[in-house]
């Protein structure tokens, strides 16, 4: 995971998976990272699924108005219809902006001191 610099957007997409088609669902969530990667102001995006389809993505873009290009990509606009149409049961979609960011990693070697913690302001 990457630190993400403050006033950078966060968009949060959860979402509750139908079970219908998972091949197809997998390729166009392929697309849609290789895409938006692509993007102007893209900074990054985590991802989980769970085994019962409960998902979260959490894309990073440099400003609001390149998440909202990206929301307005038109591939993202016929994936995001597809998804609606058959992939999704639901899904909440929230857009904060990031104040700080923050990480740690565990040492390697559990002996030595000190962890290494890395902020942006």
């Amino acid at each position: 995971m990457i630190l993400h610099p403050p006033g950078s957007i966060a968009v949060i997409f959860c979402a509750q998976r139908t079970a219908q088609d998972e091949e197809a669902y997998t390729a166009a969530a392929n697309i849609m990272s290789d895409l938006a990667a692509q993007q102007s102001g893209y900074l990054g995006q985590d991802s989980v699924r769970s085994e019962n389809g409960l998902g979260i993505t959490v894309s990073y873009w440099k400003d609001d108005a390149a998440a909202k290009a990206w929301r307005d990509h038109p591939v993202h606009t016929a994936i995001r219809e597809q998804g609606r149409g058959k992939w999704y049961e639901s899904y909440t979609l929230h857009v904060a902006e990031v104040e700080r960011s923050y990480d740690w990693d565990k040492p390697a070697d559990r002996k030595k001191s000190g962890n290494r913690k890395k902020s942006m302001p």
